[in-house]
């Protein structure tokens, strides 16, 4: 059989839109890569000591409704499952491992909107998730030989491999999907971060329930990793023109609404020196910084709070872990929806959109996790208050998650990597922050530490409302927009123009000189 004759055999076998296959090996991509991410708050609960007293104060510390067998006068210790030694390591110590992901992240964010740019979204972020996958499997095997130095460094690695994720992700959205049709694309893809966050703790719950083994939880997840992995390599490309059976038809719908130029020439160098120069995109790192701070914290240390404040035992933590997860992932697409909606009925412009859903779910969850730190230990309110908190954020996906594709729809990889990238900073502090503040585990500490919570998100989320924008930048693409009044800083690009170098020039003046 001709090639020919094979991709017309494989568009009706995959007579499914390949933007919509894009959409849900994203989903699986996000899932996968959330439970790796996450998985350590889980096990890192069953990987340690924990001597805990048998009274608590009143308003201060909660009572274990498992009246756990007293050893001595005033403590108790963990039953012990048989297997794999327990470690001694305080709160800080937990921060500092809990942290140690977010270090790898970091670093390789911009490197990985660069290299998704330069050789795709597809191969970028399917080496980076197999990296992360194998890591995660042979974490057990660094913690034996290495200890908390073994376990830092592995989960670094882990990091390394997701930072790619996010900016390859939204070069791939603005590659394939059309301007009305990327909140309900952002929310598919993006949001399977949440089905992550509802299964990662789910299932290393049920693995951790019974003095199950803490290894398989890394295990099973580091395996799934690495089968998604097989499936992506076949099914998915970096471009609708790369793709070899994509139909005609879907081929000529994206090239006409796809603003991108990427799909139709070879991008110039990155301008770094006119985004550095941008103030949306700072406008938007300072959103991104503080919508992460809270949500960090809550898939970092929420399984801490019910495991070692409301003393829900390991099973009850993963599931209580997940129910906030499900709101957020069902109302993401809610948000995602209206979002859309608006937008195409011209209701109202896509920066209005994002500053509305920037404010949904920034200022919106910080009210709700004030409130459930004031719950006490009232378990059923407070599991709420978080469950209403973690719903409003999903409006992050029809918002500042998606905002560098409005305002770089060409550069959106390097764009979403620089914004991504320092936003997960905010990963690096808050676990070893909330390890600091709340050394004992009482409701006072963690209600401290929940109110650093609500001032990052309500003043970043005031700074995004005043200066945010949806329109795309002029350094997005010169030769359309030209240069903005007053720019001193010399040509973005030269283009060759009769065998000579010729400088672009700005939007009031089209008629190209020599660069000499």
């Amino acid at each position: 059989m001709t090639l020919t004759g094979w991709r017309r055999v494989m568009n009706k076998v995959l007579f499914i839109p390949q933007r919509y296959v894009l959409g849900v090996m994203g989903l699986f991509a996000l899932a996968n890569a959330f439970t790796m991410r996450v998985c350590l708050s889980m096990t890192i609960t069953q990987m340690v000591l924990h001597a805990e007293s048998t009274e608590h104060i009143v308003g201060e510390t909660c009572p274990d409704p498992a009246n756990m067998a007293v050893v001595n006068e005033n403590r108790t210790l963990n039953v012990v499952y048989e297997g794999r030694d327990r470690y001694d390591w305080d709160e800080a110590t937990q921060g500092f491992l809990l942290s140690a992901f977010y270090y790898g992240y970091v670093i390789t964010h911009l490197p990985g909107g660069l290299l998704a740019e330069k050789f795709g979204g597809k191969w970028t972020l399917g080496f980076g998730l197999l990296v992360t996958s194998i890591a995660t499997a042979l974490t057990p095997l660094a913690v034996d030989y290495g200890g908390a130095v073994g376990l830092f460094l592995i989960r670094v690695l882990e990091g390394a491999g997701e930072g790619p994720v996010t900016p390859a992700f939204v070069l791939l959205l603005a590659r394939w999907v059309p301007p009305s049709e990327r909140s309900r694309f952002g929310a598919m893809i993006f949001g399977g971060a949440q089905v992550g966050n509802i299964f990662g703790p789910y299932i290393s719950g049920i693995l951790l329930s019974d003095g199950g083994d803490w290894a398989n939880v890394f295990y099973v997840f580091g395996g799934l990793g690495i089968v998604w992995f097989m499936f992506w390599i076949f099914l998915c490309y970096s471009t609708p023109n790369e793709h070899p059976f994509i139909s005609d038809e879907e081929r000529e719908y994206l090239n006409k609404n796809v603003a991108a130029s990427g799909l139709h020439k070879k991008l110039d160098p990155v301008p770094f020196k006119a985004i550095l120069r941008s103030a949306p995109l700072w406008v938007l790192v300072m959103a991104a910084v503080g919508h992460d701070w809270g949500y960090f914290t809550m898939i970092t240390d929420l399984p801490k709070y019910f495991s070692d404040v409301l003393k829900f035992n390991i099973k009850e933590t993963g599931i209580m872990s997940a129910l906030p997860y499900i709101a957020m992932y069902v109302c993401s697409f809610i948000f995602a929806g209206l979002c859309d909606l608006c937008v195409r009925k011209k209701w109202h412009t896509i920066g209005t959109g994002r500053k509305i859903y920037t404010t949904v779910s920034s200022s919106v969850p910080a009210l709700f996790i004030i409130l459930a730190s004031y719950s006490g230990c009232n378990r059923t309110a407070a599991v709420g208050l978080f469950i209403v908190s973690m719903a409003f954020m999903g409006g992050f996906y029809s918002s500042v998650k998606i905002n560098a594709m409005d305002i770089a729809p060409n550069y959106a990889g390097t764009c979403s990597a620089f914004v991504n990238g320092i936003a997960a900073i905010s990963g690096i502090i808050t676990p070893y922050l909330f390890g600091l503040l709340t050394p004992d585990q009482t409701i006072g500490q963690w209600r401290k530490a929940f109110w650093t919570v609500f001032v990052v998100l309500v003043g970043t989320n005031m700074v995004y409302l005043i200066w945010g924008s949806g329109e795309q930048q002029w350094w997005d693409d010169v030769d359309k927009l030209g240069y903005p009044p007053g720019w001193k800083h010399g040509p973005l690009k030269k283009r060759e123009v009769d065998g000579e170098k010729k400088v672009v020039h700005p939007k009031h003046d089209h008629s190209p000189v020599s660069a000499d």
